[in-house]
């Protein structure tokens, strides 16, 4: 039996100590967090896959570049991680444009077709399933099955979805991303036991996230199931040197204390090369348990085979 890892990365100018996408932290994660991350993929000979938003390819369109040379796959991101521009809050119409722009963007700097997509902030709504399809994309990677702390992030209310999601890879509802159907659409759902399995968890709760990858491992000798690991490089990089102001996001105040003080307050543990130090402990765990590592791309193609 094939035990798959598909270790994930999404790119952005998201900055985590200043809780706010900035270009200044799109530059860091350039020349700081990319060559640290594509390194250690290196050192593990690991294929993966990065979901950029477009408007850190388009401001830096070497990030895109220097993932190429190692079989990396390129995936989109959205446009932009801004909160105004969540799949779940935007129009059918400006969904397509954001995927239309975000896909040629992409396979004009990297040269390879681009069809997988995770949206920002994991945001979607009933209209995505019908953009993503009417503008060429064939997997999705947005669904977080069974992951419990959706109150912590933006549309957290559509994100009870989650709860009742499939945990298995599936072809999608066409109005749906959450539900089984007969659209053309893949999902290939983020690895999550209450917690999600990403890097913030990882460097948050260390141990929890020791337990947690024992119990994805266990599922997977069960049921063959994918572990969908999700990063960034952002978390790589440390600005701890700079003066800290928490950006307010919401005028509501429990949106606030939950959303942007409590969540920026957490985030910031183990950032730069203590997390990466975490990171390396995890995809070691799979290494010896005799784990493939491949794109998504790869792995749904030999799935839907």
């Amino acid at each position: 039996m094939n035990r798959s890892a598909l270790f994930t990365n999404d790119i952005e100018t998201t900055s985590i100590w200043f809780n706010t996408v900035r270009d200044q932290t799109g530059l860091k994660v350039l020349k700081e967090g990319m060559p640290l991350l594509l390194d250690i993929y290196a050192k593990y000979n690991i294929k993966s896959t990065f979901y950029f938003t477009g408007y850190i390819a388009k401001l830096y369109p070497d990030i895109v570049k220097m993932t190429i040379k190692d079989g990396h796959e390129i995936a989109s991101h959205g446009k932009s991680h801004l909160k105004e521009n969540g799949f779940d809050i935007m129009s059918f119409e400006k969904q397509k444009r954001h995927l239309e722009e975000s896909k040629k963007l992409l396979e004009d700097i990297s040269g390879q077709e681009v069809i997988s997509f995770r949206a920002p902030a994991l945001r979607v709504n009933e209209n995505t399933p019908r953009a993503l399809i009417e503008t060429g994309y064939k997997i999705d990677s947005s669904i977080a099955s069974q992951r419990f702390d959706f109150f912590l992030s933006f549309g957290g209310f559509k994100k009870l979805n989650w709860l009742f999601a499939p945990r298995l890879p599936y072809l999608t509802s066409p109005d749906s991303l959450f539900k089984t159907g007969e659209g053309p659409i893949m999902e290939i759902p983020l690895s999550a036991l209450f917690f999600p399995h990403i890097g913030t968890t990882m460097r948050i709760f260390p141990l929890l996230t020791s337990l947690q990858r024992k119990g994805m491992h266990l599922e997977t000798l069960l049921n063959n199931k994918p572990v969908v690991f999700d990063i960034h490089p952002n978390e790589f990089i440390d600005e701890s040197n700079e003066s800290r102001n928490i950006q307010k996001r919401s005028s509501n105040i429990i949106s606030y204390l939950i959303q942007d003080w409590l969540r920026s307050q957490l985030k910031t543990k183990n950032l730069g090369k203590k997390g990466l130090l975490l990171y390396e402990e995890e995809i070691i765990f799979f290494i010896k348990r005799n784990y493939q590592f491949s794109t998504i791309k790869d792995y749904s193609t030999k799935l839907r085979l």
